[in-house]
């Protein structure tokens, strides 16, 4: 027994969850543990605090954070926003190719929910044509394996794992415009796209290191490229810059996006096969207007969700974000 008056050294006990502090006071406590043995203050007070968080979290899992998978962060953000500019847009079909083996069930389960007609195409990029860890996006080109599947489904090579089966009859009247998740579109784009003969072209906003790149035009037809970066590529537009009359696609079976393409040159490597420069159609008003934006999504920082997931307390992996 302690002497009357003679300071307590013990600071309090946990029992249910509750921390009684010396003085009778309360405060929130997670439920306490085996007790652990002391261990030699190594590394000052650092070594202390460890241990502290030792004895209030028993049974942590301290192994490094889990990896999240091959879909990004930002993929259902993305998609939910351009499905909603898609829907205001009238007589639209959206191919979406995924970059994976199989359908996954999280853009399965946007695309059903979207209301728009649509197609669910699948390849994966092949690991060569991967980018790697570090790697600037601009290394390799993007997207290839997919917009060629496209491409494909839309000449009748099936394989559509989702939503509208069958490619259009022949004879169709349709353009193609082959769009990036993270992009921002005006609704008037797909107004003047719709008008399409051959392949028809506009300025994109914010691209290139520019303000916008796009065609120079006189009276009425295409003479040049504004664009700062290799102007003498065939074609130096940006992929969100064109789009072509489905009919044309359908007539040129061999044109396609070519993954061994320069750097840069992926668009051209199309373009190619299906027109020739001087009889490029300029729209949004001879292409004096900006419809079109390659913005892109801020990686998200996951710093604080790291830290939660090596003390065993992550966010819930089955909420879908």
């Amino acid at each position: 027994r302690r002497a009357r008056g003679r300071r307590s050294t013990r600071r309090g006990r946990c029992r249910g969850g509750v921390c009684r502090l010396a003085g009778g006071g309360r405060g929130p406590l997670l439920p306490a543990g085996p007790r652990l043995p002391r261990r030699r203050r190594r590394y000052g007070h650092e070594a202390e605090a460890e241990e502290r968080v030792s004895r209030l979290l028993p049974g942590v899992d301290r192994r490094p954070p889990l990896r999240a998978g091959a879909a990004r962060l930002v993929q259902k953000a993305e998609l939910v926003r351009l499905s909603q500019t898609l829907s205001l847009v009238p007589r639209l079909h959206w191919l979406l190719v995924e970059d994976a083996e199989s359908p996954t069930p999280l853009v399965s389960g946007l695309l059903a929910a979207s209301g728009l007609l649509f197609t669910h195409l699948a390849v994966l990029t092949p690991k060569a044509q991967r980018l790697r860890e570090g790697e600037p996006g601009w290394v390799r080109p993007r997207g290839v394996e997919q917009r060629n599947r496209a491409l494909d489904w839309l000449r009748g090579g099936g394989g559509a794992v989702g939503g509208e089966k069958d490619p259009p009859p022949p004879g169709t009247r349709g353009v193609v415009y082959f769009a990036d998740d993270d992009n921002t579109y005006s609704r008037e784009l797909f107004e003047e796209m719709r008008w399409t003969r051959g392949v028809s072209v506009w300025p994109v906003g914010l691209v290139g290191g520019l303000r916008f790149e796009g065609p120079r035009v006189q009276d009425g037809r295409v003479v040049g490229f504004h664009t700062a970066w290799e102007p003498n590529r065939p074609f130096p537009l940006d992929m969100a810059g064109f789009a072509v009359a489905l009919p044309l696609l359908l007539a040129k079976p061999n044109a396609q996006f070519d993954a061994a393409a320069p750097r840069g040159h992926l668009e051209s490597s199309l373009l190619s096969h299906l027109v020739d420069p001087k009889d490029l159609e300029p729209r949004a008003a001879n292409c004096t207007r900006v419809l079109v934006w390659h913005t892109r999504t801020e990686k998200p920082k996951m710093k604080q969700e790291e830290q939660l997931q090596r003390q065993g307390r992550g966010s819930d992996p089955a909420v879908e974000v």
